[in-house]
């Protein structure tokens, strides 16, 4: 008799019966705390993301968008933000870390100041910078002509000059950033390799060379990258500081779709953001690939 109850009770937990069971309490509720994330995922993100891709569907839209001149001016003027204008920052970004981590009272203050174009918003702050450059009224040019009674340059009518300024603005802006994830690269530097460097009477262009750049040429190259790919979706330092313009000329492929959309053309706007890809998935690539070693 009792073998055949302890027999009962092992067919009532069987794999067969514990399989009716689909679902612990601790599951349960790890689907109701992620089904909000999901919803908003895919509202925000996989239908705009896919509307997107069937409204540039058509061939046709990439033909019209090859054929017009503001499109190659756009996409040389992103080649350039992206080959020059980023190398630019992460290598003064890469010699303000070295001055930024220096145990000064002076220069703990300069860097509080130093990190403020990050932390401000980027709205009021660019909108303020096009009304100090304009080149009529604007605050810089009018303190040009009272120093020298000259007119001051047109820093927003020349295409060149516009699209130097805004490299400059993105720059100025985004450099805080870059300049703290390397200055805690830095830090974390063992300080006995540079005394073991100092003993051996290195110098401090050797000590660079053999113990600072090895230790962050890594996060070096992967925020270099990181930059480019942010930098591929940087809408305000161009449209609010120019607009665009003059003429459509310092468009990059983050504004382009807004111009193309301003124009009633939305098949044209989705394709322009569509030919971005070959930007962003090589970069993607690489940098994925460098965080995998």
């Amino acid at each position: 008799m009792a073998s055949t109850l302890s027999l009962s009770e092992s067919a009532a937990v069987s794999p067969a019966n514990a399989g009716e069971r689909w679902l612990t309490p601790w599951q349960i509720w790890g689907l109701i705390l992620i089904v909000p994330y999901v919803v908003v995922f895919l509202l925000f993100v996989v239908y705009p993301v896919g509307y997107g891709f069937w409204i540039a569907r058509h061939p046709q839209s990439y033909v019209n968008l090859v054929e017009d001149p503001i499109f190659a001016r756009s996409a040389v003027n992103t080649a350039i933000f992206l080959i020059v204008g980023i190398n630019i920052k992460m290598t003064i970004a890469l010699m303000l870390s070295g001055f930024f981590i220096q145990a000064r009272w002076w220069i703990k203050v300069l860097s509080v100041i130093f990190i403020l174009p990050w932390a401000v918003p980027s709205i009021p702050t660019i909108l303020s910078l096009r009304f100090m450059l304009n080149p009529e009224w604007g605050v810089i040019n009018t303190l040009i002509f009272r120093l020298t009674g000259a007119d001051g340059p047109n820093w927003l009518n020349d295409p060149t000059i516009a699209l130097s300024m805004s490299m400059a603005v993105h720059i100025w802006k985004s450099l805080p950033f870059w300049t703290l994830i390397l200055i805690a690269a830095r830090l974390a530097i063992p300080a006995d390799l540079y005394e073991a460097a100092s003993v051996d009477g290195a110098s401090n262009w050797q000590k660079f060379k053999y113990v600072t750049w090895p230790s962050l040429r890594t996060i070096y190259l992967t925020s270099t990258i990181l930059s480019m790919i942010w930098t591929l979706g940087d809408f305000n330092s161009v449209y609010l500081l120019t607009g665009g313009g003059p003429a459509d000329l310092t468009h990059v492929l983050a504004t382009l779709g807004i111009r193309y959309l301003r124009l009633d053309q939305v098949d044209l706007s989705m394709a322009a953001i569509v030919v971005a890809l070959p930007f962003v998935l090589p970069l993607v690539f690489f940098m994925m690939k460098r965080l995998a070693k």
